[in-house]
């Protein structure tokens, strides 16, 4: 009587392994699509924004200064921003975060 309870307690154990292996299955495809695809696309896009600044490009930044790009350095990590006439600030193009329709900061 002891052998077949042993028996059945292993064959119980067995099933909760695979039980296991399926929960753990689930929670990386959870984890694939909530958290880790979505990142890849938003990093995808920055650097495809980044590559598309130009001159010109009204844009916006982490810190919320709206500006026009008046020149792109040479080593293209820094960007001059002109905040008006007489301002200008110099920011690393990581900071943008945002490109504006042509004309945005005439309507502000």
């Amino acid at each position: 009587m002891n052998f077949i309870s042993n028996a059945h307690a292993q064959g119980g154990a067995a099933g909760g392994g695979m039980e296991m292996i399926i929960m753990l299955a689930v929670f990386g495809l959870i984890f694939y699509f909530m958290i880790f695809r979505p990142q890849s696309k938003r990093v995808k896009a920055q650097k495809n924004l980044m590559a598309s600044l130009s001159k010109g490009d009204e844009v916006l930044t982490n810190g919320g200064l709206v500006g026009k790009i008046a020149k792109i350095t040479g080593d293209n990590d820094y960007v001059i921003l002109s905040l008006s006439e007489q301002s200008q600030v110099t920011i690393k193009k990581d900071f943008i975060t945002a490109v504006l329709p042509k004309g945005s900061i005439q309507s502000l």
